[in-house]
């Protein structure tokens, strides 16, 4: 049973220590001043995750800087993960950036290298990349220990981030997979959320073969198709993503495709259940059908009387 009296910022560490299985969710940050709509999809998931993820400038799309938007979800009452990629800051900003969230009660930090400038809004900005993930993990692990990225002592404080990275199980290099996944955690990954999942065996084995060893909890991507088309425009603008042609055709054949793809989603969460501890639940603008992904595969609240 999820421990609710975890503080805020550390419900996702204790469910992740605890053995729980894991339950998040994406939100975008709004493209604009006002955050109501990301507040609102906030509240909808309060209670039945352990936390929600805000992107980070994802596909290299220009958004409310993530931990403006996770502080704003983190005063209402629901957990945050803060998404940092390396793309847009040298090490001077991403260390000011971190100690600042970790001031402002934000604990939980997914550390990422980011999407290529050329995939987004902005494909003449200049990107940075002074880092990439692994060495950012090492970075929060420095500042963790009280210094910062030349060793030298922080005056004021450690800070207390708990760390997570993302990962790929369907990358078609399973060398290279396995070196990366390795490497995170030897960097200080405490949590893994990994990129969009079908192929459930490939999970399996990836499970089996490369995470048992390390325990550390892997969250399988879920992400929620609302048609064929939109399966289609994955495949082809998505790097990496490959949903199989029986699952654009099911959604093709359907009624409803907005339903199938909830129940199609429903039955991937039933499916993760099986071989990892947790789900990472992605459904771009329609957040609000995540709760009912959840009933349909069988993941009670997390958090019965945050719903209340």
């Amino acid at each position: 049973m999820f421990l609710a009296s975890a503080p805020l910022g550390y419900r996702l560490r204790t469910a992740a220590k605890a053995g729980e299985f894991l339950v998040t969710a994406e939100v975008m940050p709004p493209k604009g001043g006002n955050p109501d709509h990301m507040l609102a999809m906030g509240q909808l998931l309060k209670g039945r995750v352990h936390a929600v993820n805000i992107t980070d400038g994802s596909r290299a799309v220009m958004r409310m800087s993530s931990w403006a938007a996770a502080l704003l979800l983190q005063q209402r009452g629901v957990e945050a993960v803060c998404q940092v990629a390396c793309r847009d800051r040298n090490r001077i900003a991403l260390q000011a950036d971190l100690m600042g969230a970790h001031a402002l009660g934000l604990r939980n930090i997914l550390a990422l290298t980011g999407d290529p400038v050329k995939a987004g809004d902005h494909a003449e900005a200049r990107a940075v990349f002074d880092l990439e993930s692994v060495r950012l993990l090492k970075l929060l692990g420095q500042l963790n220990g009280g210094v910062d990225s030349h060793d030298k002592p922080l005056p004021d404080g450690a800070l207390d981030l708990f760390a997570g990275a993302a990962i790929d199980p369907q990358s078609p290099s399973w060398s290279g997979l396995q070196r990366r996944f390795e490497a995170k955690v030897k960097a200080g990954a405490q949590f893994f959320q990994s990129q969009l999942i079908t192929d459930f065996d490939r999970l399996a084995k990836f499970m089996d073969q490369v995470a048992a060893d390390y325990n550390r909890p892997v969250l399988a991507g879920i992400f929620l198709l609302k048609s064929a088309k939109n399966a289609n425009f994955i495949n082809r603008n998505v790097p990496g993503a490959h949903i199989p042609q029986a699952i654009v055709d099911r959604l093709a054949a359907a009624s409803d495709p907005l339903q199938e793809g909830v129940q199609i989603a429903a039955e991937q969460v039933r499916a993760a259940r099986q071989v990892c501890q947790g789900v990472h639940l992605m459904a771009v603008r329609r957040e609000d059908l995540i709760p009912q992904i959840l009933d349909q595969g069988d993941v009670a609240p997390v958090d019965a009387l945050a719903q209340r």
